[in-house]
């Protein structure tokens, strides 16, 4: 995907997820079934990955570089993106600390999605300020994949709201 495709598949993905939550019922924001999060948690958990991102795409392009170090291979498709992190996951990989939702009580509901579509615009603003070359070869850590090129890090982000989308919708249709 080229720099305009993945701005538009950041707000069209994170926007079905922000809408699936807004129109849930109050039981179904909250319902749990065993260890898994809520709706609540879930959608904290995704406002909780975008934050560091937003931040990090505000250093300055030489930060990147000092920081990060320069990407020396092609970016993995997205595709290969979306089987790299199921790999993760198939061998146990979890949410570290800082993105594990506390619970969410429905009071925090509508700042939390409007919170999380702010953010999302402010992503797909940073993006504007990176040429499409330094999609590539610019990096940025991410806690279980490693270091990944900026564009590797969109097709993740993109995937990962659908991810807990759909696990949100499983929770809620006792599907799991």
């Amino acid at each position: 995907m080229n720099k305009s495709a993945l701005q538009t598949e950041l707000t069209r993905s994170h926007k079905a997820f922000l809408d699936y939550i807004q129109q849930l019922t109050d039981a179904e924001f909250s319902k749990k079934i065993g260890e898994k999060w809520t709706a609540g948690q879930q959608l904290e958990h995704i406002y909780l990955a975008l934050r560091p991102l937003r931040w990090g795409f505000s250093l300055p392009k030489l930060a990147f570089r000092l920081l990060f170090g320069k990407n020396k291979r092609p970016s993995r498709t997205y595709a290969e993106m979306v089987d790299f992190y199921q790999s993760k996951l198939q061998q146990g990989a979890k949410a570290s600390t800082p993105f594990v939702p506390k619970p969410v009580g429905l009071d925090r509901k509508s700042k939390l999605l409007a919170q999380t579509a702010q953010m999302v615009q402010k992503l797909n603003s940073q993006l504007d300020d990176f040429r499409e070359q330094e999609l590539d070869l610019l990096r940025i850590p991410h806690p279980i994949l490693g270091k990944l090129s900026i564009r590797e890090m969109m097709y993740f982000t993109i995937y990962h709201v659908q991810h807990h989308h759909k696990s949100t919708m499983q929770i809620v249709d006792n599907q799991l």
